[in-house]
């Protein structure tokens, strides 16, 4: 099964509230998110690394909600439903927001200079992060607070916010912690956040 299939999988299975056909085809006919990279240099930098991002953090989240110690101490009983809208659209304030440039680099076979393609920020929606994916998934479908401070605070310390604001947010959200644990296994362990 390719990632696609694999996403349209989960999504469709899961995510069922009014509106999530809508965003469906705004993911397949209206933007780049499955071919778009999930960063221009770190984690996942590569045509469709977005997509494979969200399933990764989609993946870490499921494993982590199913620890007894998780449910019993921050009782969190999260929905298939939410951990599929938490998870596969945490990041879709990336979509239409690449674009490929090129410079010259020396082949280091050759010797030669050749124009090789990378990814630049071209960000035509400057709406912060985390809100922007809120911002964007909300024009769609309805999402609980749960879910929208998920979204909103899944980049957790890593975020340009103020510490003691993020802390309070995680701490309410137990939602946003997980999906921020999520985000982060995701970028650093699976996809190498700093390769």
């Amino acid at each position: 099964m390719t990632d696609k299939e694999l996403f349209l999988d989960i999504y469709t299975k899961n995510i069922t509230r009014e509106g999530a056909d809508k965003l469906l085809e705004f993911l397949e006919k209206k933007s780049d998110f499955f071919t778009a990279p999930a960063s221009t240099r770190y984690h996942n930098a590569y045509e469709g690394g977005l997509l494979r991002h969200s399933l990764n953090v989609y993946e870490c989240l499921v494993q982590y909600l199913a620890r007894e110690r998780v449910k019993d101490t921050y009782k969190l009983n999260v929905s298939d439903e939410t951990a599929a809208v938490v998870a596969l659209l945490h990041d879709v304030c990336k979509v239409n927001f690449y674009a490929v440039s090129y410079r010259n680099a020396k082949n280091e076979q050759t010797g030669q200079w050749e124009k090789v393609p990378y990814y630049t920020i071209n960000d035509t929606l400057p709406y912060g992060h985390g809100e922007k994916s809120v911002y964007m998934v909300s024009g769609f479908i309805r999402l609980s607070r749960e879910e929208a401070m998920a979204i909103r605070w899944h980049m957790g310390f890593s975020g340009i916010e103020d510490k003691n604001t993020i802390g309070r947010a995680l701490e309410k959200y137990p939602l946003a912690f997980a999906l921020s644990v999520a985000d982060m296994e995701a970028s650093y362990f699976l996809e190498g956040g700093d390769e």
